[in-house]
Order: structure tokens, then sequence, then C-alpha cells
């Protein structure tokens, strides 16, 4: 990949949440905010409740768009309701474990030891789109995006399609 390329890359929003609607939906907003910002492109942002078939439906159809990345964002909390992990972990065929310890550790700093209940998870699918699981809350977004996504999206892309 081209240093130009990664300044393009097409990427698509799921939010899933049991609350919000997508013109309620802060978080998936700031996630398109951010990612246009870097000159990425928005293939499509999906709203979807916590339910593991909605859920995965919305990752197929997002799938459907060839997207270079997938960002998701709710469901990944301990509650029962919080299904993201279970519905979508099996996606991953290779996983990046740095970025769930990652992300931990730099909320660790931000919100102490709640920062452990977070299931955030990042990896590549079968079609080798790069996905990662963030919490709902629009700080948890920012953190993810701007301290981990956002700097190091274009580089993981380019290494898997070596």
């Amino acid at each position: 990949m081209h240093q130009s390329d990664a300044l393009n890359l097409r990427c698509g929003i799921l939010t899933i949440s049991d609350t919000r609607t997508f013109e309620t939906d802060t978080s998936g907003q700031l996630i398109a905010e951010l990612l246009i910002k870097e000159k990425h492109q928005v293939t499509q942002r999906l709203v979807v409740r916590d339910d593991p078939r909605e859920i995965q439906a919305a990752f197929s159809l997002l799938e459907e768009e060839n997207p270079a990345c997938i960002i998701s964002t709710g469901g990944t909390g301990l509650a029962k309701r919080d299904v993201t992990f279970e519905a979508l972990y099996s996606h991953v065929e290779q996983e990046i474990p740095g970025f769930g310890e990652l992300f931990r550790m730099i909320s660790y700093s931000d919100i102490g030891s709640k920062a452990m209940a977070s299931q955030a998870f990042a990896g590549f699918t079968a079609n080798d789109i790069l996905f990662f699981a963030l919490p709902g809350s629009k700080n948890a977004v920012s953190t993810g995006m701007q301290k981990l996504i956002l700097a190091e999206m274009p580089h993981l892309i380019a290494e898997r399609r070596k």
C-alpha cells in the first residue's frame, strides 16, 4: 500500500445499543467525524440493538461494502445485554491482542480498575477486513480512536496486505 492510499481507507461503523438511535448515536458520529477528518471514507454507518442476530446481520452488511476496516462501538461490557464479544469475536481470524491490552491500559489511567471490565478487541476477518470493537461511551471511543486506531490502522492494513 502506498502512503497516499493510507489516507483514503474505506471504513464501516456499527453501533450496538438498546438505547441509541442513528440520531442520538454520539459515539458512532464521533468515529465518523474522526475518520473523515483523517481523509478516510465512511462506507456505511449502522445502529442495531444488543441482539446477536441483529449484530451479525449488520456486520455482514458492512462486510458487503468491502471496507478496509469496520469499527464497532457498544456492547463490550459485562452486563448480560452486552453481547458484542459473543456475536462478533468468531468473525476474527487473526486477533490483534495488543489492541485490547493497550486500550485497557490507557483506559486504566482514565477510569481506574473499571477498565478491566472492557472486552474491547481487534483483529482481521477471513476477508482481511480490520475490525475494532470499542465500548459505547463517547470517552472510550475518543480514547480508542485518537490514541490507537487512527495512528495504527493504515500500518496494520498495509502489513496484512504484504
